[in-house]
């Protein structure tokens, strides 16, 4: 209840500022509320047996850099997914729209995600080759690179179906590998529960980046009633800074060249100690 009320006031008040005014009673209310329930979220969190979010699991190095790659990775993916088709649809008398048809928007998505099928079946190699550190970096570099090329280059469809392209191989680079270092970095009896931790934090990130990308985009209107291409411009420049930091916090992930097998030196000092063996009597 905790999670969903902060997630509702942090959405509500980034969705609406554009309409309330930042500066609102409204919106500063709902910010305030925002930083009150997650504070009391985590601090729950910390207290109940079966957290939903394992606050001490958080602390390993292994868990909170993949954690916060993998927000910052979401932030980025469900945001340009949200946007790019919409991008597409705008009428070409906006002055940069393409007039695309639900359909031939939707196309402008295959090329990520076909890009980031295929790379999953290359990541095992890489990470036992140059190890997962240096693959999470160089995807979160390439989808980077990618948004500031939808940034900078938008004017033919050829240029997009490249930026996508590029995305989906950075998006393919850093989604399956965090899954390895995730396990890696706990002990065997919690996987699932950080691989699940894992999943949620991303779909966070993602949730927080629509909403952000639309407060962009809908800043400023032209007489028409379409977002300025200003707006398009900036969102997918911030999104490119959210995989920069993403790439930030990658450079302190473990360096583990075998997932399957390779346990952290912070897995391991989870792990139960084995009781001492009693005396027997007698």
């Amino acid at each position: 209840v905790l999670l969903a009320g902060w997630l509702v006031a942090l959405l509500l008040a980034v969705s609406q500022g554009n309409k309330w005014g930042w500066a609102s009673v409204e919106v500063l209310g709902l910010l305030a509320a925002a930083a009150v329930l997650a504070a009391l979220w985590v601090r729950v969190e910390t207290r109940v047996p079966v957290p939903l979010i394992d606050m001490q699991m958080m602390r390993l190095r292994g868990v909170w850099t993949t954690n916060v790659v993998g927000a910052f990775v979401g932030f980025g993916m469900f945001a340009s997914f949200g946007f790019l088709p919409q991008f597409l649809q705008t009428p070409s008398a906006a002055g940069y729209g393409f007039d695309a048809t639900i359909t031939e928007s939707g196309h402008l998505l295959l090329p990520s995600a076909v890009a980031s099928f295929v790379v999953g079946f290359l990541t095992a190699r890489l990470i036992g080759r140059f190890g997962a550190r240096l693959v999470i970096v160089t995807g979160t570099l390439i989808s980077g690179a990618a948004f500031a090329s939808m940034a900078l280059f938008h004017d033919t469809t050829a240029q997009l179906y490249a930026a996508t392209t590029a995305q989906g191989l950075g998006s393919g680079l850093v989604f399956s590998s965090l899954a390895g270092v995730v396990i890696a970095s706990v002990p065997r009896e919690q996987t699932g529960v950080a691989s699940g931790m894992n999943a949620n934090i991303r779909t966070i990130g993602g949730s927080i980046g629509s909403a952000v990308m639309a407060g962009i985009v809908t800043a400023r209107m032209n007489p028409a009633g379409f977002p300025e291409e200003s707006g398009y411009t900036i969102g997918f420049a911030i999104l490119a800074v959210g995989m920069l930091v993403a790439a930030a916090a990658a450079m302190r992930i473990p360096d583990i060249h075998d997932p399957a097998t390779e346990q952290t030196d912070d897995a391991v000092e989870l792990e139960p100690e084995a009781p001492s063996p009693q005396p027997v009597n007698g």
